[in-house]
C-alpha cells in the first residue's frame, strides 16, 4: 500500500513538469504563431477552475486506489486462474491495451447512463479546448471499479492497473488542444488524436457521444461510435452550467438527480432518472 500511494512511483508525477511546459508552449503558440483565429484559447477563470479540479482529483484518485486495491487483490490472489509475469514487455502491452478497452467501455457508460454522466460531466463543462482543460478531472472515479474487475481475474497484478491507468491519463492530456490539426492518416486511424478528441468534447448534435477512446480510437471504429472531425466543434455541455464553482460543477448534477428521484412517486421513474440516458424524463 505504501508503494501504491508513493507519488514517486506514479507516472503522473513525472509528467507534471511536461504538463506545465506544454501549457506554456500552447500559450506561446496561440499568441505568436499562426493558428485558427477561432481557437478558444485560454480564459483565466476557466483555467483556474480546471487546475483546482485537477488538484482535487489527485486526492479522490488516491481514495479510489485504497478503496479498490483490496478487492482487486483478493480477486487476483484467490480467483485468478494464473498470474501473469509483470517483468515482461508483453505483460505491459496487454495490460495497457486491456485497460484502454475497459476505459472505452466505462467512458461510454458514463456518457449514456444518467448517474454516470453526473460523475463525468464536470470534465466536459469547459467551453475551452486546451491543455488546461485536460486537467479538469472528475472527483467521482467510482464507476471505473466495475469495468476494471475482469483485469485482476485475468491475472494482471492489481498494482499494475494503477500504473497503466496513469499512463492512459498522461496520454490523454496531450489530445486536449486546438494547436495540433490532423496527424498522418495511419496515426489517426489507430490512435486517439487531438482531432478525434475535439469531436468528443463537442456539443454539436453530430458530435455527441462519439470518440470515447483513451489511447486507441480503434474501439470506436469497431463498436460504431467513431466520428471524424468535420468542422470546429462547439465545446461544453448542451446545457451550460454557467458557474466556476467547483463543488457545483462536480456535484450539482447529483443534486439534480436526487431531487428528481425524491419528487417522483413511481419507482419506474426513479430508476429512469438514475439509469436512463442523460436528460431522461418520464415522458420518454
Amino acid at each position: 500500500m505504501t508503494d501504491l500511494l508513493d507519488p514517486m512511483k506514479n507516472p503522473v508525477t513525472y509528467a507534471i513538469p511536461f504538463f506545465v511546459l506544454s501549457i506554456a508552449i500552447e500559450l506561446a503558440a496561440l499568441k505568436w504563431l499562426d493558428h485558427d483565429d477561432n481557437a478558444t484559447g485560454y480564459a483565466f477563470k476557466d483555467t483556474r477552475t480546471s487546475l483546482t479540479m485537477g488538484a482535487g482529483s489527485l486526492v479522490f484518485l488516491s481514495v479510489f486506489k485504497v478503496a479498490t486495491f483490496f478487492v482487486y487483490n483478493a480477486l487476483y490472489t484467490h480467483l485468478a486462474p494464473w498470474h501473469l509475469p509483470t517483468d515482461t514487455w508483453w505483460f505491459w502491452l496487454l495490460l495497457i491495451v486491456g485497460l484502454d478497452l475497459a476505459y472505452y467501455l466505462n467512458h461510454r457508460f458514463v456518457h449514456r447512463v444518467n448517474i454516470g454522466w453526473a460523475a463525468h460531466q464536470a470534465h466536459h463543462s469547459s467551453e475551452y479546448m486546451n491543455f488546461g482543460t485536460a486537467l479538469r478531472q472528475k472527483w467521482n472515479p467510482w464507476f471505473e471499479f466495475f469495468f476494471w474487475l475482469p483485469l485482476p481475474l485475468l491475472g494482471f497484478a492489481p498494482w499494475a492497473l494503477y500504473i497503466a491507468f496513469s499512463i492512459n491519463l498522461v496520454y490523454q492530456f496531450f489530445v486536449h488542444t486546438e494547436a495540433i490539426s490532423k496527424l498522418p492518416r495511419p496515426i489517426e486511424f489507430v490512435f486517439n488524436t487531438p482531432s478525434h478528441h475535439r469531436v468528443h468534447h463537442g456539443s454539436d448534435p453530430e458530435y455527441l457521444d462519439k470518440n470515447y477512446g483513451g489511447i486507441l480510437i480503434i474501439w470506436d471504429r469497431v463498436f460504431g461510435t467513431f466520428q471524424p472531425e468535420l468542422h470546429r466543434p462547439t465545446y461544453g455541455l448542451t446545457h451550460p452550467v454557467e458557474t466556476y464553482n467547483v463543488v457545483t460543477l462536480q456535484y450539482g448534477a447529483f443534486a439534480d438527480i436526487l431531487r428528481q428521484v425524491r419528487t417522483t412517486p413511481r419507482w419506474r421513474d426513479k430508476l429512469g432518472y438514475l439509469f436512463g440516458p442523460p436528460g431522461w424524463s418520464p415522458t420518454d
